[in-house]
């Protein structure tokens, strides 16, 4: 199966999923900012609540569908036993380790190892080598695949510096990837030689919930509080120099925790649906996009919703977390209720919490059903039509991520 995605909606194919593991268990409310987890949470239900989102995937989509961090992880670090070094010497210079413990990790198995470089735990010596990272359940965020190519990103925050060096080892070895590699295919942000700091020293950061292709001719990327406006530039150059897009939106974002990627404020869930918060990208608060082109001209439209009436469809519905009505707008966008993954057009997935959210779709004529009765019953993709399925979310919402968010689609089709 070629791997390429070409826009927010066809059919998924392929997807990376991240379970929470132990490390999500070991953070406190005193390190909680600075994991970038909003509160912490209870382990065995937040697994039991990913468990069922990861269940319904395979369901709907299949077994061999649904690809995990750290079976990806384990399958890259037995193909290669060069980078496998290359990647505990960088791991142990950066976590600034006593050489006694990198000979212990050299000696691990592939799959000991793995636990060990993602949850940060040394079962052999009962001891945490690593600071957690609780984020990497966000797949979304450490790459982009964008038409043929694939982005690799880089986070704002060091706390997220572990995911980035095991995204880029994964992707460079494991051998799902090697077509990707061997053409040229893998955009890098941590390159410093092709995405340097800016003349006046901004630094280089984008996160994979700032990225949305729309269509296979229009990218979005946010500018954000985890996405710099140089890397968008940076980003849209390269695009645009190799032929991946015509062209790149540069979507302009409050830079404040409640809306710190584009897909916490909208995604798509059907080629004339969005859901979306409506202050920001109805109203145009603190917003707006501009239309970069291949042939260097460039659009300024005063909202979001400027923006797809004008370049993507006068048609296009836009369906209010909340139902647009303060304060439950606030409160259900915080927990996500713009965050949907499609599985195919009009066919997503949220959180089961966002009650008010959930009544506006119900009025734009989505049925609500949830996970356990799709699973229940062997429903399958094709029987859905105008659907939003429902998952448990808890715990997971107190991440601060919806099932857009856990989700890094590689192929759709």
């Amino acid at each position: 199966m070629k791997l390429s995605v070409h826009s927010e909606l066809a059919h998924l194919k392929k997807v990376i999923v991240h379970r929470p593991e132990e490390g999500i268990s070991r953070i406190s409310p005193k390190r909680s900012d600075e994991l970038l987890f909003d509160d912490i949470v209870y382990l065995p239900a937040i697994k039991r609540e990913h468990d069922l989102f990861t269940n319904l995937l395979r369901q709907l989509l299949g077994e061999k569908a649904v690809l995990l961090v750290d079976d990806l992880l384990e399958e890259a670090l037995d193909a290669d036993q060069t980078f496998r070094k290359e990647l505990l010497e960088k791991a142990v210079a950066f976590e600034e380790l006593p050489s006694k413990y990198a000979k212990v990790l050299v000696a691990l198995s592939n799959e000991r190892l793995a636990d060990t470089l993602i949850s940060g735990y040394l079962p052999e010596e009962d001891l945490f080598l690593f600071d957690p990272i609780p984020n990497f359940i966000f797949t979304r965020d450490i790459a982009v695949m964008i038409n043929d190519h694939v982005l690799i990103t880089k986070a704002a925050k060091e706390a997220r510096h572990r995911e980035n060096l095991l995204t880029r080892f994964i992707f460079r070895v494991h051998p799902i990837f090697k077509d990707l590699v061997a053409e040229d295919k893998v955009i890098n942000m941590n390159d410093v030689e092709l995405f340097p700091p800016s003349h006046k020293g901004e630094s280089v950061s984008i996160e994979g919930g700032d990225v949305m292709l729309i269509n296979e001719d229009y990218l979005l990327v946010g500018s954000s509080e985890r996405t710099s406006a140089h890397a968008v530039a940076s980003l849209r150059d390269e695009l645009f120099r190799r032929g991946v897009v015509k062209n790149v939106v540069q979507i302009n974002i409050p830079n404040d925790r409640y809306c710190m990627h584009i897909d916490t404020l909208f995604t798509m869930i059907d080629w004339h649906d969005i859901v979306c918060y409506k202050p920001v990208i109805f109203d145009g608060l603190s917003s707006y996009a501009t239309v970069y082109n291949h042939k260097g001209t460039q659009r300024v439209y005063p909202s979001v919703r400027e923006f797809f009436h004008h370049e993507i469809d006068p048609k296009i519905q836009l369906h209010f977390v909340g139902q647009g009505e303060s304060p439950y707008q606030e409160r259900e966008q915080w927990t996500d209720g713009c965050n949907l993954v499609a599985l195919k057009p009009g066919v997503a997935i949220a959180y089961d919490r966002n009650v008010r959210t959930e009544q506006a779709l119900t009025e734009a004529g989505y049925t609500f059903v949830t996970a356990e009765e799709i699973i229940e019953k062997k429903i399958s993709l094709d029987e859905l039509n105008k659907t939003i399925i429902k998952i448990p979310s808890s715990e997971l919402s107190r991440a601060r991520g919806g099932s857009h968010c856990m989700t890094l689609p590689i192929c759709r089709g």
